[in-house]
């Protein structure tokens, strides 16, 4: 009996595989242009060589993005094997109310077995989510759904006090939670009668700090001018959105805002002595004019010669200081500070860098190509990113190693398939 249960425990582990699920957060509730995050768990017995490689996907009638947020890391134990995890969150906005289908997709990743590096492909399956549109909604649709949105305005100067000529800059933030900024709508701030209105392109943001939760943000600036004295009116400001944790449709809104425009201060002119001007004659006239005509063309001469020098010497020392910052040499130097200072996935990060610029398609190619000590290094980072391991990284023994070596074999394919393959030679940049 013993001797039946010493050869299935070993079997049960060595049949272990790595497998995925996804789950979609709050299902309950969803309306049509609310951010509904899909969670997706990737686990592997022991832990992870490489972390998964997300893919992106598209849903008809809804936009898909995988926000830049920190993965979790999970640990499970399943039949007495223990699985280290990492989760990533795909945000889905469904444009229209219905049902949308989380189509299955394929991560690859890397993880040891039996102490080897082992690359593999796991299929997420699918899920499905549905957006009702509430009856709150205008005509049944909404055009941005969100948490906690505030609105502001502020002005660059005092409106009540400008004069003819000036110009005053207004500035409007939008900010909500649960949301992206591509996805929030820009504010109608209509026309100022009497003002000249110019918009400046918005600014964007997402992951603003909020005390411990994070928001997205937009920004729209303005700037009015007037070109003749009185009072004018900035009209009222109403932006429309969807509270879903209330499940109710409402309106933030900004006050009119009342410019007061003065009358531009003119200067006393002088009298001129006319009395008093000479009368010279013609020909002295136009010697005048010949000289001060010399005279400018001299000017801009030098103007030209003082303008074009300095700016090639500029260009010169700009260029080669970009060929400084390019070169391998000062590349490295930075990745061996990154490696002493920075943190482990800063150093995860720039020798992954590294190593493609030295011609291989992977960090554990680069790894296995060089020394016993880099192998190992490059590995035991791994498991304390991957797995939590307690052993400290020799970072003198890392930066030691690292170098500019070439790689052996000319890695010139992709490490993933082509996404398209009826697109011969097709890029797609994500």
């Amino acid at each position: 009996m013993l001797v039946a249960l010493s050869l299935i425990a070993p079997a049960a582990a060595w049949s272990a595989e790595p497998f995925a699920r996804a789950s979609v957060e709050n299902e309950k509730g969803i309306v049509p242009g609310q951010q509904v995050r899909v969670d997706v768990d990737i686990f592997v017995p022991d832990f992870f060589t490489s972390p998964p490689q997300f893919p992106p996907f598209d849903v008809p009638n809804a936009l898909v993005t995988l926000p830049e947020e920190r993965a979790d890391n999970l640990t499970q134990t399943v039949d007495g094997v223990s699985y280290s995890g990492i989760r990533r969150a795909y945000a889905v906005v469904p444009q229209v109310a219905g049902t949308f289908v989380i189509p299955e997709i394929d991560v690859e990743l890397g993880y040891a077995v039996d102490g080897k590096r082992t690359k593999a492909t796991v299929k997420v399956p699918s899920v499905s989510f549905t957006a009702t549109a509430p009856a709150s909604a205008t005509g049944g649709a909404i055009s941005f759904a969100a948490n906690d949105l505030a609105i502001e305005q502020s002005f660059d100067r005092e409106i009540h006090s400008l004069k003819v000529g000036d110009a005053v800059v207004r500035t409007i933030v939008v900010t909500a939670k649960d949301t992206q900024a591509m996805i929030m709508p820009p504010v109608a701030v209509g026309t100022a009668p009497g003002l000249h209105q110019y918009a400046k392109a918005p600014k964007i943001e997402d992951g603003i700090s909020i005390g411990r939760a994070t928001a997205s943000r937009r920004t729209e600036t303005y700037v009015y001018t007037a070109d003749k004295d009185g009072s004018f009116v900035i009209p009222a400001v109403a932006y429309p959105w969807f509270d879903v944790a209330h499940h109710e449709a409402k309106t933030s809104n900004l006050p009119s805002i009342r410019v007061t425009v003065a009358a531009a201060v003119s200067e006393t002119a002088i009298k001129p002595m006319l009395e008093k001007a000479k009368v010279e004659s013609p020909w002295v006239h136009r010697k005048i004019v010949a000289a001060c005509i010399l005279a400018a063309l001299a000017l801009l001469g030098l103007a030209w010669i003082g303008r074009e020098f300095p700016a090639a010497i500029i260009s010169k020392f700009r260029d080669a200081r970009m060929r400084r910052l390019a070169s391998r040499g000062h590349r490295l130097k930075m990745l061996q500070q990154t490696i002493r200072a920075g943190n482990e996935r800063e150093i995860y990060s720039g020798l992954h860098v590294w190593s493609r610029s030295l011609g291989y398609r992977t960090l554990d190619e680069w790894a296995c190509d060089g020394s016993d000590d880099l192998r190992r290094q490059v590995e035991l980072l791994s498991r304390r990113l991957f797995h939590s391991s307690q052993q400290e990284l020799d970072r003198n023994k890392l930066t030691a190693e690292v170098d500019f070596r070439p790689p052996v074999i000319s890695h010139t394919s992709s490490a993933l398939p082509p996404l398209n393959p009826t697109a011969a030679g097709s890029v797609i940049e994500l």
